[in-house]
């Protein structure tokens, strides 16, 4: 009897919780449908475009949630997309007057800055303005702003305007320290994802790789912040040299920055662009609002689709807890995509955005496959963002044509393996000991407790030449080259998409918006609609990832810094595909 009514009560107990988060989760959905259908009036008449630049730029912005709202103190997430689609209609909207960039700490790989700011340039056109202000410029975040007709500084200010260098951190002595050693199978010179593992420092290929792909991003962003800023590139890289924490008058007076004023100054200066009275209140948007507005364009049956495919190139996505919550590009759900892209007659061509450092060379494979089948019924055409390196590249190399930012990193073609020989720990360090009966020469092949024997190594080696053989072979083939042509340039070398036009690997320098009339010309269709796949995962399902793994990983990430990258890398080389076709974890672009 002691048991039923303890059953009993744990039975009532439940319903009533459960029925308390359905309520809970249903007054949450409701908010959001009203808040949703409340979206196309959102944009204030006489309004400024408010876009936080103290924060990180992403390829996706992601479902936005009723509940953001209580995650207001966290740092700003500007998704490309989304920032894309609101610039374009800011600039039609007549209740959008112009646009206040507040800068600060912005992090961002170079690709992605360029296209947001050419963004904004294409505003200026429309005929309204742009005012920037910061406290302190981060070098990317004054990359963007340089393009404002008043660009303001804090009078205790900086400008990060110092030009750039790659810092990478080398985890070989941790690993000794431990006992564990990493045997690694390569293909390339310059395939240099494994250096931090086996090496104390850069290589002599890959210190000569990363100074290219700089001096190619830091020219770009010069010659871009001097057409803006009416400087040489010369006066630029002298400025870079000699203004290190200086006085913020200093960048004035090198025509950095306008004018020096605190906040209240420059909403005087919004003010009188509006026209607006002293006491009147300046009314501000944000970019998910004038996204979230009507779309001016015609609908119509045909359509050029948009793919998004970014992040790691995974076999499947990653199972359980993890802080690494980053997006990524698993097989068998891109494939699906794809197929189901292929099959829908309304879309006569697809661009897939590609922002990968690559990863598995047996998914990319697989990828590469399906875009190929995706290739012989409508034209593809690849849009490259921040990187679309190693199998990054295998999955684009395909396509009927490639088009890249100037400072995309691209790419890396070739092939490694790395493998942790952790005997030392086991044995030495903790005192375990090991034995085998086995049928066959190989039937131990990678067992724990000992590192490779050397018929092994040459086995995996020879796994790996396969693997590169192949891979350029893809690339020799969808770019019409003599595969020794492609060898020539591979070896898994690092290039920016401004180099990689010079050597065949991509077709044209250009936006995401170039490729899609590119794609539009190929399947010569001259009106049609834009589709975005896949659609973002509605915020509902994430929620329980929010409050726990999202969340962990987002106080690991403001506890530890610039040192979560390898904190992250650690846990993750682990669970990866041990045939990798990757660019280095981490370009370090700082």
């Amino acid at each position: 009897m002691k048991d039923f009514l303890k059953y009993t009560l744990a039975t009532i107990v439940g319903i009533i919780l459960t029925s308390i988060i359905i309520t809970v989760i249903s007054i949450v959905s409701l908010a959001g449908m009203v808040a949703s259908e409340g979206a196309r009036s959102s944009v204030p008449k006489n309004s400024v475009l408010r876009i936080n630049l103290d924060g990180e730029i992403v390829e996706r912005a992601g479902d936005s949630s009723p509940m953001d709202i209580l995650n207001q103190d966290d740092e700003a997430i500007i998704g490309l997309d989304q920032a894309l689609d609101a610039l374009k209609k800011a600039a039609k909207n007549d209740r959008v007057k112009g646009i206040y960039l507040e800068a600060g700490s912005l992090a961002a790989y170079p690709a992605d800055a360029q296209e947001l700011r050419k963004a904004l340039l294409e505003f200026k056109e429309s005929g309204k303005w742009i005012v920037a202000y910061g406290d302190n410029y981060s070098r990317v975040a004054y990359y963007v702003c340089s393009v404002a007709d008043e660009l303001y500084l804090n009078p205790s200010g900086l400008i990060d305007w110092n030009g750039m260098a790659s810092r990478p951190i080398f985890f070989t002595g941790l690993l000794k320290k431990v006992g564990v050693k990493m045997q690694v199978f390569k293909v390339g010179t310059y395939k240099s994802a494994v250096e931090p593992y086996v090496n104390t420092e850069m290589s002599d290929a890959n210190r000569e790789q990363v100074m290219s792909y700089l001096n190619s991003i830091w020219n770009n962003m010069q010659k871009d912040v001097a057409k803006s800023r009416k400087l040489s590139v010369e006066t630029l890289n002298g400025i870079a040299d000699s203004t290190v924490l200086c006085k913020a008058n200093v960048y004035v007076k090198n025509k950095l920055a306008d004018k020096l004023g605190y906040l209240s100054d420059v909403k005087e200066t919004l003010k009188a662009r509006l026209e607006l009275e002293e006491d009147d209140d300046l009314k501000f948007t944000t970019l998910a609002d004038v996204a979230a507005a009507d779309d001016l364009g015609d609908k119509v049956d045909e359509e050029v689709a948009v793919y998004y495919a970014y992040g790691e190139i995974n076999d499947q996505p990653s199972r359980g807890f993890s802080y690494n919550q980053e997006h990524s590009i698993t097989t068998r759900a891109t494939i699906t995509d794809l197929q189901e892209l292929r099959k829908d007659d309304d879309v006569k061509a697809v661009v897939i955005r590609v922002n990968s450092p690559g990863g598995s060379a047996f998914a990319s494979e697989q990828i590469w496959h399906e875009i190929q089948l995706l290739r012989a019924k409508k034209p593809v055409v690849i849009s490259m963002g921040a990187m679309a390196a190693s199998g990054g590249y295998y999955i684009s190399c395909g396509a009927n044509k490639i088009i890249a930012e100037p400072m995309t990193l691209t790419g890396s073609i070739g092939i490694f393996g790395m493998i942790p020989d952790a005997s030392e720990l086991l044995t030495e360090k903790l005192g375990l000991s090991f034995d085998i009966v086995k049928t066959n020469a190989m039937s131990d092949f990678g067992a724990m407790g000992r590192p490779f024997n050397a018929g092994e190594a040459a086995k995996l080696q020879a796994y790996i030449n396969n693997g590169y053989e192949l891979f350029t072979g893809r690339v020799a083939g969808g770019r019409g080259m003599a595969q020794d042509s492609v060898k020539a340039i591979a070896e898994g070398r690092v290039w920016t998409g401004e180099q990689a036009l010079g050597i065949g690997l991509v077709d044209k320098l250009g936006t995401l918006d170039d490729a899609i009339k590119a794609a539009a010309e190929l399947a010569e269709v001259e009106k049609y609609t834009v589709g975005r796949y896949p659609s973002p995962t509605p915020w509902y399902m994430n929620v329980l990832d929010k409050q726990s793994n999202g969340y962990m990983e987002g106080k690991m990430r403001a506890a530890l810094g610039e040192y979560y990258q390898a904190f992250s890398l650690i846990q993750r080389v682990g669970k990866m595909n041990p045939i990798q076709a990757r660019m280095p974890f981490d370009p370090n672009l700082k």
